[in-house]
Parts: structure tokens; C-alpha cells; sequence
């Protein structure tokens, strides 16, 4: 099967990849990203990371459960092994997903161990067998996640080589995380605000590589700092813990701020739109906690935000909760939210 060289298709279909969640382990599940999905029909949505292992080796393809509503969904793989990775990478398009992404950035431990994550910085040339060998066997857009280096690396040296051996296998999108990790000495969670951004390398890098397709993750709290950079010229902005605990706040208005297409999505009608899902969960023997954890952040820094959580997180872990949980919580929301207008 020969791959598209082009990425046009994708574009015609979903836009033009300028705003994007973050895979974020944990959190960015299917639950996750059918909730995301109602608050923006247009902003790309990732996975969490799924190890090329777990799918060919160990046979978890429930990993690779979507729902259709969730497009345009890209699927993150974190592995090494170019063979390997293009099995999953097989298994992913098979499953629907719009885009099969190399997961160069993430410093935890578990990854180090298996070779990949943000290692890889150390290995530009693995990387770029591992897109080859991925391009060879699917047509959908196969793209890198990366750091600006790892530990003592020198980022105005290590990315743009990275970048240059990267396009020459064939990649043409990929996501900068502007900021090294430190491999040995900080946390997964401190690698997460320590070092310092380095936004400028990012724009370096962009102007070096006009013919990359080049978003910018790491710090980015909103959505006006999206447009900002956007309009400095990169062509993308993945946001991360933001998009998670203030998801309206970033996605609501997403399609009418960043895509200029659409109205603001209110959230309280989100929440209806939830209540099918919700039921259809319950239904297969799942528990509705499953899916409100990723909807406490919903009316962050609105009236009533504070019972919306409580009463999500005490209601929905009882065995019998319901989607009336959600729904009572929500009235106590548009209760505060008319007593604040009162005022």
C-alpha cells in the first residue's frame, strides 16, 4: 500500500490541524474525547499513548475502541521497533483512526525502559526508520511528537538534525513540545514545567522548515495564546492540561476563535448531549464515574462550579448512579448561574 505524499485528503475532510488536544496519559481515553468531541466538531483529538507492543505482541486491541463521533482522532504509538510499529500502525488505520503518531516526548520511566518516548531525541535515525516504515504500510498521516532535546543535549543543534532526518523519511506534521526533558533527575510531572519554554527555537525551527506542518505544545493555557501563535506563523497549537480542567473555556469557542466556523457550544447543552452516551455506557456495564471524572472542569470559573464537582464526585462512584447524577448537577449549576445574574 502506497502512502499518500500529501495530506490534503485529511485537511479537505477535518481542517486545517490548527488547534489539537494533547494525548495525555490517564486522561485522554475514549470518554474523554467523546465529551471534547461536543464542545468542538473541529480541534483534533489524540489518544493516550498505546505501546506498539500491547497491540502486536500482546493482542490489546481494545485499546484502539473509538466512537465515530470522536473525528478527527489521531492515534499515539510509543515503541522503537520499526516493524513492530508499522503492525500497529496497520491495526490503527483498520480501527478508523485519521492519523497514526510517533510518541518521541514522554520521559517517564516505563518508556525510558522500552526505548522510546523521548529517548528517541538521542536517535534521529531510528525515528526515521520507524516513519518509514510506518508510511510503507498505511495511507493515513503518520506524524512525530518530539521534545527540543533531552538532558544535555543542545536543542539548537539536536532538533533542527532531528527535523531534517524526520522530513527526509517523509514526515510532514509534527509537534514540538518546547521544552527539553531531563531523562535522570526530575519526575514525569516535573518534566512538565522544568526546564523553560523555548518558544523562540519553535519559530526557528518553522522558518527552517517551511515545508513542515509545525504545532507547538507546552504551557499554552489559551485560547488567545493559541492565536497568538498562529498568527507568528506556526501552523498549529496542541494544548494539553488546559483543554483538560478548563475544557470549556479552550474548546467551547474553539471553532468560532480558531477555525471561524461555528458559534460558541454551550455547555450546559453539552451536558444533555452526554446523557445518550452516558446511558449507552451504563448500559454495556460500565459505571458513569468512568466518564464524569473528565467532565469536573466543565463550568470552571463559573457560578456553581464548586456543586457541579462535588456533587459529581460524591454521586457518580455509587454502584446505581445514573445519569441523573449529571443531570442534578447540572441544575444546581443553572441555579447559581441565575442567582449570580439576580445580583
Amino acid at each position: 500500500m502506497n502512502r499518500k505524499d500529501e495530506n490534503s485528503d485529511i485537511i479537505n475532510n477535518y481542517g486545517d490541524f490548527r488547534l489539537s488536544v494533547a494525548p495525555m496519559m490517564d486522561w485522554t481515553d475514549r470518554h474523554c474525547r467523546y465529551f471534547h468531541r461536543l464542545l468542538s466538531s473541529r480541534t483534533l483529538l489524540y489518544t493516550e499513548m498505546v505501546t506498539a507492543p500491547a497491540l502486536v505482541r500482546g493482542g490489546a486491541l481494545h485499546l484502539l475502541d473509538h466512537s465515530t463521533q470522536e473525528h478527527p482522532v489521531a492515534l499515539q504509538l510509543g515503541g522503537s521497533d520499526p516493524q513492530e510499529l508499522a503492525q500497529a500502525a496497520i491495526l490503527g488505520e483498520q480501527a478508523g483512526y485519521d492519523e497514526v503518531n510517533l510518541n518521541c516526548g514522554c520521559p517517564s520511566d516505563r518508556v525510558q525502559s522500552g526505548t522510546f518516548g523521548a529517548v528517541l531525541m538521542r536517535e534521529p535515525g531510528r525515528v526515521a526508520d520507524c516513519v518509514s516504515a510506518m508510511r510503507e504500510v498505511v495511507d493515513v498521516d503518520v506524524t512525530v511528537k518530539c521534545r527540543i532535546g533531552v538532558d544535555e543535549q543542545d536543542p539548537t543543534e539536536v532538533l533542527p538534525d532531528f527535523l531534517e532526518q524526520i522530513r527526509a523519511s517523509g514526515c510532514r506534521r509534527v509537534i514540538i513540545h518546547a521544552r527539553k526533558a531531563w531523562l535522570q533527575g526530575l519526575s514525569p510531572k516535573e518534566n512538565r514545567d522544568i526546564p523553560s519554554l523555548d518558544y523562540a527555537l519553535v519559530h526557528q525551527m518553522k522558518a527552517a522548515f517551511p515545508d513542515l506542518h509545525i504545532s507547538v505544545n507546552g504551557g499554552i493555557t489559551s485560547l488567545t495564546q493559541a492565536r497568538a501563535m498562529l498568527d507568528a506563523g506556526l501552523d498549529g497549537v496542541m494544548i494539553g492540561r488546559a483543554a483538560y480542567h478548563h475544557p470549556a473555556e479552550i474548546l467551547a469557542d474553539a471553532d468560532r476563535l480558531i477555525f471561524q466556523t461555528g458559534q460558541t457550544v454551550d455547555p450546559f447543552e453539552v451536558v444533555r448531549k452526554m446523557v445518550p452516551y452516558v446511558e449507552r455506557h451504563l448500559a454495556s456495564g460500565g459505571r458513569l464515574h468512568q466518564i464524569t471524572r473528565h467532565m469536573l472542569g466543565l463550568f470552571a470559573g463559573r457560578p456553581g462550579a464548586r456543586s457541579w464537582r462535588r456533587m459529581l464526585s460524591e454521586g457518580a462512584v455509587r454502584k446505581d448512579a445514573g445519569p441523573m447524577i449529571m443531570l442534578q448537577a447540572l441544575e444546581s449549576v443553572l441555579s447559581a448561574a441565575q442567582e449570580d445574574a439576580a445580583v
